[in-house]
């Protein structure tokens, strides 16, 4: 019997929306990409952004930066981390979160995951205790959401602060509250395959005043500070503004005309994603040898991205079962690889982190955890393809 094959992209993106082209357009003609490159009573397409995004989050400062990385790193050192200072972040995530811990000097130090994807609330309790920490990164990997009112509590219980990592979450809830709105600080990114996309770039939103301020003069601004969107007021930055280094992180005019864009459609194209989620893991849920993660109902998620486990499998029957979908068109990332592939790498694979720490659930679940991107691009019923697709693949395997 023939095996049907998938031949849409997985990296193909929708297309920027027309007005968002035209006032790119417009940015090229006028020739002031620079943020801070404006005439009289002009308000650059940057600051219009920051204080869109700042509206849509119910915070109420925002600053746009050159990416999701580079915002967790002036995140950190905004809130006062000191060098070789300790940092907590869950094991399940993506190499430009420690990378940004050790950017901003400090010690990447990583926590347990479940078999959800989120942190191992125990384990985070018992590292907090350990380490002494006075930060913890939460990473709301691939788009999954602890339980934040727990989180909170750990952290307030402890006296760390949160700072939270939500490159996958952009318009996502807990419990009706934003990801985002729980730590003193959140990042974000619009990287191509992010929930706005201008190629790189990324926000850090928050409430409060000196760490906008830190992170406005790290960004790059000089003493330029007052032209942006949300801002303080001017004595915050009295010291602030002269013993703050510049490390020129400034999103420019071009990419933020092309997210202001997409952001009025963005709630909408959540619930589109959403539908592909569901109609993806229905399918693959009649399968009993994939499991997926329970999604609580305080969890109000956006399903760009579906990640299942296939315990089943040994490391052979991984690689065949990842090039059998390969072959046929569905493109899977495997996240229990020694060997860093593509975006996606293990924890233990970051050599620069202390490698005496040793994650034994982590890995277990990691070992056959399994990743599958979801563009906008495919139709719900491209969804109901691709989990026949990987419900038979399974099968030969496995049966």
């Amino acid at each position: 019997m023939t095996k049907s094959v998938f031949s849409k992209p997985f990296t193909q993106q929708e297309a920027i929306p027309d007005s968002g082209i035209d006032q790119a357009i417009a940015v090229l003609r006028s020739g002031r990409l620079h943020r801070y490159n404006t005439v009289e009573d002009e308000t650059s397409e940057t600051a219009l952004l920051e204080r869109e995004f700042a509206a849509y989050m119910g915070q109420r400062y925002c600053l746009a930066c050159t990416s999701g990385g580079y915002s967790m790193h002036i995140a950190l050192k905004a809130a006062g981390i000191q060098p070789g200072e300790v940092v907590l972040s869950n094991a399940f995530t993506l190499a430009p979160v420690p990378g940004a811990i050790d950017n901003a000097g400090g010690k990447p130090v990583l926590v347990e995951i479940d078999h959800n994807f989120c942190v191992d609330l125990a384990h985070l309790e018992a590292m907090m205790l350990q380490s002494k920490a006075r930060f913890f990164m939460i990473s709301h990997m691939r788009g999954h959401i602890a339980d934040m009112t727990a989180v909170t509590a750990l952290c307030k219980k402890h006296g760390v602060t949160l700072i939270e990592d939500c490159a996958h979450t952009m318009g996502a809830h807990w419990n009706g509250k934003r990801a985002g709105s729980f730590g003193k600080i959140a990042c974000f990114s619009t990287q191509t395959y992010k929930h706005l996309n201008s190629g790189e770039g990324g926000f850090l939103t928050t409430d409060d005043d000196e760490i906008i301020a830190r992170a406005i003069i790290y960004s790059g601004s000089y003493m330029l500070f007052e032209r942006h969107g949300t801002v303080p007021e001017a004595d915050v930055f009295t010291d602030i503004k002269l013993d703050t280094p510049n490390y020129s992180g400034r999103m420019d005019n071009l990419r933020a005309a092309i997210l202001r864009a997409q952001l009025p459609g963005l709630d909408k194209n959540c619930a589109r994603w959403n539908d592909r989620y569901r109609a993806l893991a229905t399918r693959l849920a009649k399968n009993v040898q994939i499991h997926l993660p329970q999604r609580p109902d305080k969890e109000s998620f956006v399903g760009s991205s579906l990640q299942f486990r296939v315990p089943g499998l040994d490391q052979e029957q991984v690689g065949n079962f990842v090039a059998g979908c390969a072959a046929r068109g569905v493109e899977l990332k495997w996240f229990g690889g020694i060997e860093p592939h593509g975006f996606t790498s293990r924890y233990d694979s970051w050599r620069y982190i202390d490698g005496s720490q040793q994650l034994p659930q982590t890995l277990e679940i990691l070992a056959t955890t399994f990743d599958l991107r979801i563009p906008l691009t495919f139709s719900v019923e491209d969804m109901e393809v691709i989990g026949s697709i990987i419900d038979e693949e399974v099968s030969e395997i496995l049966d």
